[in-house]
């Protein structure tokens, strides 16, 4: 069945072939006034409630405030935060079966912690090229101006090459909400938000970002150590989503990830995602670095919150060998594989440069502390070299924020559609590890080309994209434009793969192929 595709206002057109690849398995509606049902319970407050119940509990609990003020007062608990979707809750021991047993309550998350997902190589994407005036016949150069980038991470530190580029600081894991000092002691988020927006005195500067002419808005979650709550997060993003006239939020990216322990619609970090996506936000995210475990043996199924969201563009890691080159490029070893957990979505959507990218350092931060090999000298000062989807997203962040900033407006669903349908193939790879391919934003400013030459060589556009999100299908489906669909056709199903459910991973990824 061939159906023909506009995007209003901003000229995307294609015809293509629509496929359902993927289904999710719908929960019935609660009713909440019957009796004897309990609430949709996360598997870790599950987990808590069969053990016994033995100590406090943080619960996050969407409804109305005059709700969540009468559950407050009739179960003895604790209102920690009040979130725009409801409120994050302190559940003494004992009570946890009661308020899930609430014919008030829907469902039940825990306030789970999520981690930080640890020069751009700007040409490999073909950023560098888009920069100037007559990249393209007629085009004008973009660079991200009057485009703002809400980074959600372990704050941004002031150091000179964000000068001027930080146009607002919140940091949500503080009572007052104000920044001090530095502001990132962990340096995971300077090193995103300069791979996102840093200025460069060249076009070729080691750490020049994608999109150097776009505003960070720094929002910081996580402490010292690249942890934080899901209450923050969803304070953060509706932060972003309220401000987003003011500070010009077209692009929010979230580099960082925590466990799958409930289906996407009821966690409230993916709720909030879809909040953001409604309001016309395009919301970038790690894919995670669950893609191999201890013995090396390939993960399937690693994809962490909030990339299981099918309202997020979930980015998993490319390898570039240190090179400008496509043809070297593989998928990285550590970049989590689809499909997602419970909802069984087709993730990541695209793939971009994440291995050992050399970015801006916070001065006395964590990582720079506990992991001196990570810090290089360069003849523009010391840089810190990291790998991870974190990277990864943030490249596509930059890359989104050069979309918005052309003339014609454009939603996250063309956004979508553009860096899919420009990304180039990764042979090999097929979706589970690598999505639509990898990104080419030369190719995604021009759809319809279908190729463009990249450190000298010619480079294809996929033609494929894809989305869980569509007005025509049963969300949750996944609906393919393009010609051709390809699973993971190199998978091995045997010894050599492993599901994500059945590993333990640890907290911090500082390492790369």
């Amino acid at each position: 069945m061939t159906h023909t595709h506009k995007a209003a206002g901003s000229g995307f057109f294609t015809s293509a072939v629509l496929a359902s690849v993927a289904t999710l398995l719908l929960l019935p509606a609660s009713d909440a006034s019957a009796q004897g049902r309990r609430a949709r319970v996360s598997a870790d407050l599950k987990a808590r409630l069969g053990r016994g119940d033995s100590a406090e509990s943080s619960v996050i609990v969407s409804g109305t405030q005059a709700r969540i003020d009468a559950l407050a007062a009739k179960h003895g608990l604790r209102v920690r935060a009040r979130l725009d979707s409801g409120a994050v809750l302190e559940v003494p021991a004992g009570r946890l079966a009661d308020l899930a047993g609430d014919p008030g309550v829907d469902s039940l998350s825990s306030n789970y912690v999520l981690r930080a997902h640890m020069g751009v190589t700007n040409v490999a994407i073909g950023a560098d090229q888009v920069w100037t005036d007559g990249w393209a016949e007629g085009a004008s150069g973009v660079t991200g101006e009057g485009v703002g980038v809400a980074v959600i991470d372990s704050g941004v530190a002031n150091v000179p090459e964000l000068r001027g580029r930080v146009v607002a600081r919140v940091d949500f894991t503080s009572e007052s909400g104000k920044a001090k000092g530095q502001n990132d002691r962990n340096g995971h988020g300077t090193h995103v938000a300069g791979i996102i927006a840093a200025a460069g005195a060249k076009n070729h500067a080691d750490t020049r970002g994608v999109a150097p002419g776009a505003r960070i808005i720094d929002l910081k979650v996580l402490d010292a150590h690249g942890n934080g709550v899901a209450g923050d997060v969803v304070r953060a993003i509706d932060y972003a989503v309220a401000n987003r006239s003011r500070y010009k939020i077209r692009v929010i990216n979230l580099s960082l990830g925590g466990p799958v322990l409930q289906p996407y619609a009821d966690d409230p970090v993916n709720q909030a995602v879809e909040r953001a996506y409604r309001a016309g936000i395009v919301v970038v995210a790690s894919a995670g670095n669950k893609g191999k475990d201890a013995e090396g043996r390939e993960v399937l199924g690693g994809i962490t919150v909030p990339g299981n969201s099918p309202f997020a563009i979930t980015v998993g890691a490319i390898n570039t060998k240190g090179t400008p080159y496509r043809s070297d490029d593989v998928v990285a070893t550590y970049s989590s594989r689809g499909i997602t957990r419970l909802d069984h979505l087709v993730k990541p959507d695209l793939v971009a440069p994440g291995n050992k990218i050399l970015g801006l350092l916070a001065p006395g931060s964590t990582l720079a502390k506990e992991h001196p090999e990570l810090v290089v000298d360069t003849t523009q000062g010391k840089r810190l070299q990291l790998s991870g989807t974190s990277m990864a997203a943030a490249v596509v962040s930059g890359a989104a924020a050069l979309l918005a900033a052309r003339s014609e407006p454009i939603s996250p669903a063309q956004t979508r559609f553009a860096l899919q349908y420009g990304a180039s193939k990764v042979e090999g790879a097929g979706l589970v590890r690598a999505g639509a391919g990898s990104l080419n934003i030369a190719l995604a400013l021009q759809v319809g080309t279908r190729s463009t030459t990249i450190a000298a060589e010619s480079v294809n556009a996929s033609g494929l994209a894809f989305t869980s999100v569509s007005s025509t299908a049963v969300r949750g489906d996944t609906v393919v434009w393009g010609d051709t669909v390809v699973w993971g056709d190199t998978v091995v199903w045997g010894d050599t793969v492993v599901w994500g459910d059945t590993v333990v991973w640890g907290d911090t990824v500082v390492w790369g192929d």
